[in-house]
């Protein structure tokens, strides 16, 4: 199973240049949904205004080659490696997501374009099955034991909020798209049309929501990485007030609680003693 190329057979049914159109229409909305998002929520405008208030109050001028060592180690920590999360369950299967996203996404759009309708090297079906049991092992996970709402507030798995737009179309997508491979595989013509249907109808329903899903911020989620980690560089701290050293007497007196003042430099794990299940 997982060495056929499903869009091979399909091309038996759909014109190859059919589902590349496909293809190209989905593109087309995702960074026009990506666009229309930017300027409705104006994210764009108030980044480049933040960036240049923070140049303002820099206190020191950031070379070039810091610049790019910034830029490597924003690509190395919060693109590639997701560091930003500090629950290690999430950090997993916010990775499982995104490989599994991509490499599902990549390699259907080599299988359509460029073996449509002949052999296939057999590592990229392989590689498409394995991307897309990536985003369901890392999306049902997320789902059902790791979202903050069902974990420590007690909310229904099945209570839905737009916001979960972007999660659910993206789970719909890698699962259909594995069942229908398998019922293709195994002959079943009534019940794969059903599925590859199903396939069609979600992933147009992720990459067409855009403006109303989370969708857009995967774009903008890097740039403001290293935006922030440029301020910390220049001196800036994004206007906010340097970082306290408590044992400096002079940081430590400007606590307002007197109590802190003499308070132990190791408070304790605090809130994170126990997972948060107080509901």
């Amino acid at each position: 199973m997982i060495t056929h190329n499903p869009f091979t057979e399909l091309s038996a049914f759909i014109p190859a240049m059919v589902m590349q159109i496909y293809v190209i229409a989905m593109a087309v909305l995702v960074v026009g949904g990506t666009a229309i998002d930017t300027l409705h929520k104006k994210s764009a405008k108030w980044f480049f205004e933040n960036a240049k208030e923070a140049k303002q109050s820099a206190t020191r001028t950031v070379t070039t080659g810091e610049a790019v060592s910034i830029a490597g180690q924003t690509l190395a920590s919060e693109v590639l490696t997701s560091s930003e999360f500090c629950n290690p369950r999430r950090r997993a299967s916010h990775l499982l997501i995104m490989y599994g996203f991509l490499t599902f996404i990549v390699t259907s759009a080599i299988m359509v374009f460029v073996y449509p309708t002949g052999p296939t090297p057999t590592y990229l079906p392989v590689l498409w099955h394995l991307g897309a049991l990536m985003l369901v092992i890392g999306g049902y996970w997320f789902w059902f034991f790791i979202r903050v709402d069902v974990a420590a507030e007690g909310t229904k798995w099945y209570h839905l909020v737009r916001a979960d737009l972007f999660i659910l179309s993206l789970l719909s997508t890698a699962t259909f798209a594995l069942i229908w491979s398998y019922l293709q595989w195994t002959g079943v013509p009534i019940w794969e049309t059903l599925f590859f249907a199903l396939f069609v109808l979600a992933s147009t329903v992720l990459f067409g929501g855009v403006l109303w899903s989370k969708f857009a911020h995967m774009f903008f989620k890097p740039a403001a990485a290293y935006q922030k980690r440029i301020t910390k560089a220049d001196g800036s701290m994004e206007n906010l007030p340097d970082f306290a050293d408590r044992s400096n007497p002079a940081d430590r007196d400007r606590h307002s609680m007197e109590l802190l003042k003499d308070a132990p430099m190791d408070m304790g794990l605090g809130i994170k003693r126990e997972r948060p299940s107080h509901y």
